[in-house]
């Protein structure tokens, strides 16, 4: 099953090698967010992060599969339903 694909005329890559720099953001991020914290306790810092991360992941998939819910579940590896959630919890629906 294909998803929308930009044609580039090249050899597809493999889309985990973009992981390490994710990785790498996320690392880089939590740092400057502990730096600022400056010693400070913080809570529910799980929901904080999934609120900030989600959002944009669920519109960029939405995007990627041309709003189809069921592709899009399935890229995500999640349940059509779960998705319907999440797409619901952010106003995205």
């Amino acid at each position: 099953m294909k998803y929308a694909e930009a044609d580039t005329g090249s050899t597809p890559k493999d889309p985990r090698s973009k992981q390490q720099s994710l990785q790498q953001s996320v690392t880089e991020a939590m740092q400057r967010y502990f730096s600022d914290l400056d010693g400070q306790a913080t809570h529910d810092l799980y929901d904080i992060v999934m609120a900030e991360v989600e959002p944009p992941l669920l519109k960029a998939v939405m995007a990627y599969t041309r709003q189809n819910q069921s592709r899009a579940a399935e890229t995500l590896g999640l349940n059509r339903g779960t998705l319907r959630k999440k797409l619901k919890q952010y106003d995205l629906l």
